[in-house]
């Protein structure tokens, strides 16, 4: 029982850590220019993201 609760929270846990790498690597690959004609700032996209996935 123990074990199951840890290997299901280990595997959530990276399930996560895994689609918060991959929409980083999204962001990071965006160019200024992008980001402008998105009206976006980089460092709140990421700040989203982060609040999104972790809470």
């Amino acid at each position: 029982m123990i074990f199951d609760n840890l290997v299901t929270r280990t595997r959530t846990n990276l399930a996560k850590r895994r689609h918060y790498n991959r929409l980083v690597a999204e962001i990071e690959n965006l160019s200024s220019r992008d980001l402008a004609d998105l009206r976006a700032d980089r460092s709140e996209m990421l700040y989203q993201i982060h609040k999104q996935i972790y809470g």
